[in-house]
């Protein structure tokens, strides 16, 4: 990424944060009525370490490379939640209409370009090592 989009993410994030409750209702509507079914993955204490590991990444951004090591663990860790490939899909997809619905204007292209740029970098990754941990237990 570069040092701009990293800034453009950085920078969003901390807006919507600003506006935390907000944005937690927002982003489990929209990803509830698109995949009922992952209610069960944000249960109880679930959705506050998801905000955990979302603001780590975002936070991280500038060191790519060390947080794609990362993120493998991280996508072990999912799948043995129950997390499949086309979840991460729909995530981003919540993900990308809230950070829309809460910033507005303020949500140029340029910035969802570079959340989306990120996004899927950084699921890409996690897919691939989910898939990976499938074939070598298999």
């Amino acid at each position: 990424m570069t040092p701009l989009q990293v800034r453009l993410v950085q920078d969003s994030f901390s807006a919507v944060m600003a506006q935390r409750a907000e944005a937690s209702v927002v982003f489990y509507r929209r990803l509830f009525a698109v995949a009922p079914d992952m209610r069960r993955l944000f249960s109880g204490d679930q959705s506050r370490k998801a905000l955990q590991v979302l603001t780590t990444i975002v936070d991280n951004l500038d060191q790519l490379g060390l947080l794609l090591d990362s993120v493998e663990y991280l996508a072990q860790r999912h799948a043995s939640l129950g997390v499949r490939e086309h979840h991460y899909a729909l995530v981003g997809q919540a993900l990308i209409e809230t950070l829309r619905e809460c910033l507005g204007e303020r949500f140029t292209r340029e910035t969802e370009r570079a959340w989306g740029y990120a996004y899927t970098i950084l699921s890409g990754r996690m897919v691939r090592a989910e898939l990976d941990g499938r074939r070598l237990a298999a």
